[in-house]
């Protein structure tokens, strides 16, 4: 049988080699000018030796996102840039502008087409047609139910499914908002999105007869978040995915950090093992989900349509910003010298601190009172972001830990 695939996001090399690390079979990254992520660190040509390093080491497959909506200046500028696109050993091309296909798999023989969501393909009669295109799978329109999925893949069964399992969603049609372009000036279509659905917005009447006179509506602590939906989380439910056919798990977050992508593909690779060997612990994995920066979780409109549908209010807008109950401080390096780490350090870690390590096969390591050191291996109150320092500690560490700070621990 051939298991469901676990496809995990990468801003940056870090969060790439990272997201691999932790479990991912794939992995998708952004080039800068071509991204619906530009605010992603996304990736420049000069990376492409050391990504194709990292691919062969973890035998995974590379996505790139090509899902912007094409102007003709765009068009001109992805010809001009195809022979540098070349460097990357990519596997696939994820484009949502239909107009780009000829271009890029004229270039790219090899290599697979898949629709982006932002096409919003939700039935069986366009998934058959863009599988007539020439695509090799399809990004399901988050607004797909699980009912349809199974009816597409029985309409379609040699086509792929890939559906979001995990993450942020969007309150416009397959992410097509001009929200941000009208409130910002900057464009969610050309991957610059402002996140205008997340501001917190406050409400006034102006009666006619009192010109400039407000009458605030009030929601909580004077705002609401009405436009603001909840995280998607798949967890607890992937053998409804496997059942309805999917053959790919995405996890949204090119934008977010290191500490996401390492905690969440760890999660869903763990679910995804017990999903196959129900040996396989975890549970606990799972709970880390929750120690992730994230708002109130739901299952999106997999189950139903939406509010109207459920009787649990799960997708109505989120009513609380990110819920956040760990700091990520860095990644451990190397072994320097027998109990001594280098660092990447992200935020400051102070001496005594209480600090905590994760891995891909390890839940947790507590360092109850850390020792750190400076740049010369002397002790020193704290070491800081974009500095060179080390920790000692008698905790077995392994290069790629990631270290974290319990936020409501008093320091």
């Amino acid at each position: 049988m051939k298991k469901i695939e676990l496809l995990s996001p990468a801003g940056g090399i870090e969060k790439l080699e990272t997201a691999f690390a932790y479990g991912a079979d794939a992995v998708y990254m952004g080039l800068k000018n071509f991204s619906l992520r530009t605010n992603a660190q996304n990736f420049a040509y000069d990376q492409a030796d050391r990504i194709r390093e990292i691919k062969k080491k973890y035998g995974g497959k590379l996505y790139c996102t090509c899902n912007i909506y094409f102007h003709e200046d765009d068009l001109e500028r992805l010809k001009a840039e195809l022979e540098d696109m070349k460097s990357y050993p990519f596997d696939a091309f994820i484009v949502s502008d239909i107009g780009v296909f000829d271009t890029i798999k004229g270039a790219f023989p090899e290599a697979e087409m898949h629709l982006s969501t932002q096409a919003s393909c939700i039935n069986s009669k366009s998934a058959a047609m863009y599988q007539k295109m020439g695509f090799d799978r399809i990004i399901l329109g988050r607004e797909t139910p699980l009912s349809d999925i199974r009816r597409i893949k029985d309409a379609c069964p040699d086509l792929g499914i890939e559906a979001f399992v995990h993450g942020a969603m969007c309150m416009a049609v397959s992410g097509r908002c001009f929200l941000s372009s009208h409130l910002a000036g900057r464009s969610a279509n050309q991957g610059d999105c402002a996140h205008t659905c997340r501001w917190s917005y406050r409400l006034a009447l102006e009666e006619e007869s009192r010109p400039g006179r407000y009458y605030p509506i009030s929601e909580d602590n004077g705002f609401t978040t009405i436009m603001s939906s909840k995280d998607l989380c798949m967890i607890d439910h992937l053998k409804d995915l496997k059942d309805a056919g999917v053959d790919s798990l995405k996890i949204e977050g090119r934008m977010k950090s290191t500490y996401y992508v390492a905690t969440v593909t760890r999660a869903y690779r763990k679910a995804l093992d017990h999903l196959y060997d129900p040996s396989v612990e975890f549970e606990s994995y799972r709970d880390e989900l929750f120690n992730v920066s994230h708002r109130e979780f739901s299952t999106g409109f997999f189950y139903g349509g939406g509010p109207v549908d459920t009787d649990d209010d799960i997708n109505k807008p989120a009513e609380n910003g990110y819920l956040r109950d760990y700091l990520f401080l860095g990644t451990v390096r190397d072994e320097v010298r027998p109990g001594i780490y280098s660092l990447d350090i992200k935020n400051q870690i102070k001496n005594g601190d209480r600090i905590e390590f994760i891995g891909p096969d390890v839940l947790s390591l507590t360092e109850n009172s850390i020792n750190v050191l400076d740049g010369n291996f002397e002790a020193t109150d704290h070491i800081d972001h974009c500095r060179e320092g080390y920790i000692k500690t008698s905790l077995p560490l392994k290069n790629g830990y990631l270290i974290r700070r319990e936020i409501s621990v008093k320091q």
